[in-house]
């Protein structure tokens, strides 16, 4: 009697856990997690030596909600002020012709499987003297390479910083003559799948003020060239990102409203650009002028050289506009170039 009693509680329990399960209620998560998407960083050693925009692209992205993202890469190096997520592929002194004759890509994708690769990627290439259709068959090799790893691998690829090193006087023309290849390079070469994307990052950077030996990035380069990154790869990270379906994203302009000797007062204008949705909150990312530092701010909260709204003017409805305003002290040399990149959620 006492087993087939048991038989019997046993059979109920089982059939409880059963229906316990087909509703989600046993054994299984009740959300499932996010998959982070895979970033990998890759170039020379103004991607990894320290390449510290590097950190600020991975703050900004976080700034702006877009935490399920990984950066990946066989090297780490926490050597900048920023905490961040330092996994990189950026070998100094490398090239990028080299690294695609050596087939060194295939072990470093096998190793981290990114979704989206960030390549800067030929300044050693450049100085080197190596023809650019040359620099651009290694591009090739190396995006056929990414594909054979991953399919849907998305490319996004820099038009090189301008470098003017004191021992190559032809370094600065050279690296012209190679960016004004890259887009068309680009267009040959994308895809529906794999989309390939140029970044333009010579634009607006100089060499005298925005690097400390002619070639590697001060900070106020790491700030343009994360601020050239970020639209571009939160583009790809819309469709599950922030600014997808519904949310709104936002652009920023700056403008010098009055200027002195050691000094300027700046404002800068955030527009949603969404033309359904409002936005919550935003946050502008300042690349100042070598030089210059932010000494005051209203209807905002300054951190470092990211602005984020004040309690009051955080949600903007679509299509409408905020300001804020600066003082920032400064020298005759740095000027009033200031680039403003902008975040919403």
């Amino acid at each position: 009697m006492r087993s087939s009693h048991r038989r019997i509680v046993a059979t109920f329990l089982a059939a409880l856990l059963a229906l316990a399960a087909g509703f989600g209620l046993a054994g299984a998560p009740s959300a499932a997690a996010a998959t982070p998407v895979r970033i990998m960083p890759l170039g020379d050693s103004i991607t990894g030596s320290p390449g510290c925009w590097r950190s600020l692209l991975w703050n900004q992205l976080q700034d702006a909600g877009y935490t399920d993202v990984d950066f990946v890469g066989t090297l780490n190096a926490q050597s900048c002020a920023l905490t961040h997520d330092a996994d990189n592929e950026g070998h100094g002194g490398f090239q990028a012709t080299a690294t695609a004759d050596q087939n060194l890509l295939p072990g470093w994708l096998a190793a981290t499987s990114p979704d989206i690769v960030v390549m800067h990627f030929g300044t050693n290439d450049v100085w080197s003297s190596i023809a650019p259709d040359t620099i651009l068959a290694a591009y090739t090799k190396l995006v056929g390479q990414m594909r054979a790893a991953n399919p849907a691998m998305k490319v996004l690829v820099a038009q090189l910083i301008p470098i003017n090193p004191s021992s190559c006087a032809e370094c600065a023309a050279r690296t012209v003559a190679f960016n004004q290849r890259v887009p068309a390079w680009a267009q040959g070469i994308t895809t529906a799948q794999s989309p390939v994307a140029v970044v333009d990052q010579w634009t607006g950077f100089d060499t005298a003020t925005d690097t400390y030996d002619g070639v590697h990035p001060n900070a106020a380069g790491d700030a343009k060239m994360a601020a050239r990154w970020y639209p571009a790869l939160s583009a790809l990270l819309t469709p599950g990102g922030p600014e997808g379906p519904g949310a709104g994203g936002c652009s920023a302009a700056f403008r010098a409203v009055s200027v002195w000797q050691d000094g300027y007062q700046g404002e800068v204008t955030v527009t949603n650009t969404s033309s359904t949705a409002a936005i919550s909150s935003w946050a502008v990312t300042l690349a100042l002028p070598t030089g210059s530092r932010i000494t005051q701010v209203w209807n905002g909260a300054l951190t470092g050289t990211t602005v984020r709204n004040a309690g009051w003017n955080g949600t903007v409805p679509a299509g409408a506009s905020t300001t804020f305003g600066f003082l920032a002290s400064t020298s005759a040399a740095a000027g009033t170039s200031v680039t403003a990149t902008c975040s919403a959620s």
